[in-house]
């Protein structure tokens, strides 16, 4: 089974930028497609960003033109890259396909604040 690695997280200014990673332990390319995910404390875990094998995307409303996913099925990775991040970004952040598999990684803490 793919297991994924997420990395890229930390403090940010709001206004500012993080890219996330992702690596998983075997070929994404078999899987349709990749999503990031979030989740805030105290809410659910949410999908903001997901990308098919074809390269095209789907966006939350939310991060609709701030965040920028990617995907590099030769080097089975994943990217986030977010902009103008706002303190409500806030939140552990998860790499997993769509519909997600059972198992989860131990995500990357993305904290905006001033």
């Amino acid at each position: 089974q793919v297991q994924f690695v997420e990395s890229g997280g930390g403090l940010v200014q709001p206004g500012g930028s993080l890219r996330l990673s992702c690596a998983a332990s075997g070929k994404i390319s078999s899987i349709f497609v990749m999503g990031w995910y979030r989740q805030a404390p105290g809410k659910q875990r949410e999908l903001v960003a997901g990308i098919r094998n074809s390269a095209n995307t789907n966006y939350a409303d939310s991060v609709k033109g701030r965040f920028t996913i990617s995907r590099d099925n030769a080097k089975n990775t994943v990217y986030l890259q977010m902009n103008t991040l706002k303190p409500e970004d806030t939140a552990v952040y998860y790499c997993n396909a769509f519909p997600p598999r059972d198992f989860w990684g131990q995500g990357t803490q993305v904290t905006v604040s001033s």
